[in-house]
């Protein structure tokens, strides 16, 4: 029985998780130390509630969220509920991967990270292109 070589094998939910915490380890100075404090949480799709919630009929058009009270908006008086989290959702990101075809997976991967630590540190389209090229 031949076995698929290691490239030819789609990244699991481990080696997404792996990549999402190399993206933060290397943000940029001052924001690489808070954002280890935001909890990551990789799934194959979004729940079916999160869906709803958000209006979303195909599962594939979400491939992450943050959720949370972004940084901006928090009070001393929030009595916090849960810690502020972002998840990931691999096969959406694999399809939009392989629909690219122009980057890794770990590029992939730090762009949606980047996006959803922009909800939880209120930052605005210039401070995300200083961090991610993508954005410009």
């Amino acid at each position: 029985m031949t076995h698929p070589l290691p490239e030819t094998i789609a990244p699991s939910l481990e080696l997404i998780e792996q990549l999402a915490h190399d993206a933060v380890a290397n943000l940029p100075d001052p924001w690489r130390e808070p954002a280890t404090h935001v909890v990551l949480r990789i799934e194959d799709f979004p729940p079916e509630e999160m869906l709803e919630a958000m209006d979303l009929n195909d599962p594939f058009e979400l491939t992450g969220l943050y959720e949370g009270i972004p940084l901006t908006e928090k009070s001393v008086h929030d009595q916090p509920m849960h810690p502020d989290l972002i998840w990931l959702f691999r096969r959406p990101i694999l399809d939009e991967w392989a629909e690219r075809g122009d980057v890794s997976i770990g590029e992939l991967i730090t762009h949606v990270v980047v996006h959803e630590l922009a909800h939880h540190f209120g930052w605005s389209d210039e401070d995300i292109a200083r961090i991610d090229r993508w954005w410009e």
